[in-house]
């Protein structure tokens, strides 16, 4: 991969990858964080490829002008749990304790934004292993084990030896969206499709998910909006 720049006001950076799977010249967005990438399939030139950005130089500007404002979390900023906007304020003690519409961190105002991650990761795991254990004990299979990431590409995935991985942002959608989000993992342990009866599992073990599935789709990229630490 290399980086090249669109000039203008201001400058934006476009790294520019090789596909040999590519059949045409494409540029791409990520509405997660902004990143910009230029596509070349096998033999396409690199000076094409530019010519090609400089082309879509206005569409790319509105797309990065619509993407949804970045929240830098940290004293007088705001957090989601569960679905709630929460207020982060100077605590005391040694803990981060939420109460009422706060979550209070006490300690370094340089490591708050650090200190509400890692509260929000801990919420994060207590919650999704009781909902995992719940399903995995419906459907009657355990999973081997459980691993939270920062996923860009998708909110969980369970492989074939059965090990689950959850985004931990999950913790900032409403609680139904993570229940969803487990009992879709968990009926993966049985069916590693979505099939139609993959999708009849997660009615059974789950119950009705539209929901829970519509929301994450629509509001889904909102919860990567939250920057924790540099």
């Amino acid at each position: 991969m290399t980086q090249h720049f669109l000039p203008g006001l201001p400058d934006i950076p476009v790294v520019m990858r090789r596909s040999s799977r590519a059949r045409r010249i494409s540029l791409r967005v990520s509405r997660l964080d902004g990143r910009v990438t230029l596509t070349l399939p096998k033999g396409v030139r690199e000076r094409e490829g530019l010519e090609f950005v400089l082309e879509k130089a206005n569409w790319l500007r509105k797309q990065l002008a619509d993407r949804p404002d970045q929240v830098r979390v940290g004293l007088g900023s705001e957090v989601l749990l569960e679905g709630r906007r929460l207020q982060v304020v100077a605590g005391t003690g040694r803990q981060v304790r939420v109460s009422g519409g706060e979550i209070a961190v006490p300690g370094d105002p340089a490591r708050v934004g650090a200190r509400v991650q890692g509260f929000l990761k801990e919420q994060a795991r207590a919650r999704l292993v009781a909902a995992s254990d719940r399903y995995a004990a419906r459907l009657g299979r355990p999973y081997a084990r459980l691993t939270l990431r920062d996923t860009r590409s998708r909110w969980g995935s369970c492989s074939s030896k059965g090990a689950l991985m959850y985004s931990w942002r999950l913790i900032m959608a409403p609680a139904s969206v993570l229940e969803y989000v487990a009992g879709h993992e968990v009926a993966h342990l049985q069916e590693m499709n979505h099939s139609d009866r993959f999708w009849d599992l997660v009615e059974e073990i789950h119950g009705p998910y539209a929901a829970p599935r519509r929301w994450l789709r629509d509001h889904g990229e909102e919860l990567h909006r939250y920057r924790f630490a540099d």
